[in-house]
C-alpha cells in the first residue's frame, strides 16, 4: 500500500496530524531555536522553506504532541520544567497576497496583526498606533506583558512582494520596498521583547532595510552546517524511502541500483555551501515518487518572470551559463535589481548551484544541479529568452 506524500503541502501540523511522511528536519529546528537569535534562510520555490517555518511554529506553540519520534522531542524533554514552553508566535506567510495592489502589502500585514490580537485575545483599545509599524511594535510588546514571555516572529517569503511587482509593477515594487522598511525595522528596537526571529526567500534584496537595519539577522544561506536544513539528503532518500523506490523501479522495469541512478541524475546535486552536504528536490523527488515516473516536475511548476526578464538583459552569454561560471559569495548571495547578470538570480532560484570552490580567490564554481534543471533550460528558457529578444529587435 502507497504511503501518502506530503507534495506540495506546506503546514506542518498537518502533514503530522494526518499521516504523511515526515522527513525529520528538527534537528535543525532545535539547533536554531536554542540559540534566541535572528536568522535569515534563502532556498528556491518548492524546497521546503514554508514547512520549516511552520515546523518553527508549533515547536514555539508548544505543540508537543506533533513532535512524537522526532530528534527534537528526546531533546526538549531532557530540558524539565522548561520543556515545551507556550511563546507568543507572529508568524508572516507572505507567499499568497496580491501585491499589485497599492494596499495589498497593508492589507497582508494588518491581517496579520488582527489575527494575532484575536488568537492571543489582546485588548484592542491597548493595541494603539496610527501606522503599522507602531501597531506591530505594541503588539509585540502587549503579547509580552500577557503572557510574560518574548515573542517569535516569523516571515516566510518576505521577498514575494517585490519578486511579484518588480517586473509587471516596478512603481507599486517600490511603495513595497518603502512599507518594508518602516514595519520591519521595529524588531531592531525590540530585541529584548524577542525570542527568536526567523526569515525565509528565495533573493536576498540587499537595498531591503531588514538587512541593513536588522544587523542581527544572521544569514545561515551558505552555513555547511544548515546545507541539509531543506531538500532531502541522499542519507535520508534512502532511509525514509526505501518502499518509494523499489515501487518507482518495479514501475519502469529497473533494478533498484539503476533507480537510484536515476534519480540522482535527474533530482539531486545541489548544494548550498563549499564543503556541505548535497540535497535532491523534495518537491520533484516527492512527485517522482507518486506517480511512479521522471519528469521535470519542478520546472514545469513556472518560471519567474524576473529570471527571464534579467536573462533577457543579460551581459553574459547563454553558452557561459551552460557551461558554468564562477561568482563570489558577494556575487550569487546579493542580489541588486540594476544587474545585468544574471548569475546570483539564476543561484538563488535554484537553476544553478555550487560544484566547487577555490579558497584562493574566494570564488565558487556553478553549474546545473542535474538533468531536470538542465534539459529545461534549455529546452524552455533560452528559446523564450531568445523569442523576446527577437521580438523586441526585429530585424
Amino acid at each position: 500500500m502507497d504511503r501518502i506524500l506530503p507534495v506540495g503541502k506546506q503546514n506542518f501540523k498537518e502533514i503530522r496530524q494526518k499521516g504523511y511522511v515526515y522527513v525529520d528536519k528538527t534537528r535543525y529546528v532545535w539547533e536554531l531555536a536554542r540559540t534566541g537569535l535572528s536568522y535569515f534562510l534563502s532556498r528556491p520555490r518548492r524546497f521546503g522553506k514554508s514547512l520549516l517555518v511552520s515546523t518553527f511554529e508549533s515547536y514555539f506553540s508548544g505543540e508537543k504532541d506533533l513532535f512524537k519520534g522526532l530528534y527534537i522531542e528526546e531533546k526538549e524533554n531532557e530540558r524539565g520544567e522548561d520543556a515545551w514552553i507556550k511563546y507568543p508566535v507572529i508568524s508572516f506567510y507572505l507567499s499568497g497576497g496580491d501585491y499589485n495592489s497599492p494596499v495589498g502589502l497593508t492589507d497582508t500585514l494588518n491581517y496579520v496583526l488582527d489575527s494575532c490580537i484575536d488568537k492571543y485575545n489582546l485588548d484592542k483599545d491597548s493595541i494603539t498606533g496610527d501606522t503599522l509599524p507602531v501597531r506591530f511594535q505594541n503588539i509585540i510588546l502587549r503579547l509580552y506583558e500577557k503572557t510574560g514571555h518574548q515573542v517569535v516572529v516569523l516571515v516566510d517569503e518576505y521577498d514575494k512582494p517585490l519578486l511579484s511587482t518588480m517586473i509587471s509593477n516596478p512603481e507599486q515594487e517600490e511603495r513595497n520596498r518603502e512599507l518594508y522598511k518602516g514595519f520591519f525595522s521595529v524588531l531592531k528596537d525590540m530585541d529584548g521583547y524577542l525570542r527568536f526571529v526567523f526569515f525565509t526567500g528565495v533573493t536576498k534584496f540587499t537595498k531591503v532595510s531588514i538587512f541593513s537595519d536588522l544587523n542581527q539577522l544572521i544569514d545561515i544561506s551558505m552555513y555547511d552546517e544548515y546545507s541539509g536544513i531543506c531538500g532531502i539528503t541522499e542519507e535520508e532518500m534512502r532511509s525514509e524511502f526505501k518502499h518509494e523506490i523499489e515501487a518507482l523501479a518495479e514501475k519502469k522495469k529497473l533494478t533498484y541500483d539503476e533507480c537510484l541512478a536515476k534519480l540522482q541524475q535527474m533530482y539531486d546535486g545541489y548544494h548550498f555551501s563549499a564543503d556541505g552536504i548535497g540535497v535532491y528536490n523534495p518537491y520533484s523527488l516527492l512527485s517522482a515518487f507518486m506517480i511512479k515516473d521522471f519528469k521535470r516536475f519542478w520546472f514545469g511548476t513556472g518560471t519567474p518572470d524576473i529570471l527571464i526578464k534579467t536573462l533577457q538583459n543579460s551581459t553574459i552569454s547563454l553558452v557561459q551559463i551552460v557551461d558554468g561560471v564562477g561568482a563570489t559569495e558577494d556575487e550569487i548571495m546579493n542580489y541588486r535589481v540594476e544587474y545585468t547578470n544574471p548569475v546570483p538570480l539564476f543561484y538563488q532560484t535554484g537553476y544553478l548551484t555550487i560544484y566547487g570552490y577555490d579558497s584562493d580567490f574566494d570564488e565558487y564554481s556553478l553549474r546545473f544541479p542535474n538533468d531536470e534543471v538542465k534539459y529545461g533550460f534549455l529546452n524552455s528558457l533560452i528559446p523564450i529568452t531568445l523569442g523576446q529578444r527577437d521580438e523586441e529587435n526585429p530585424s
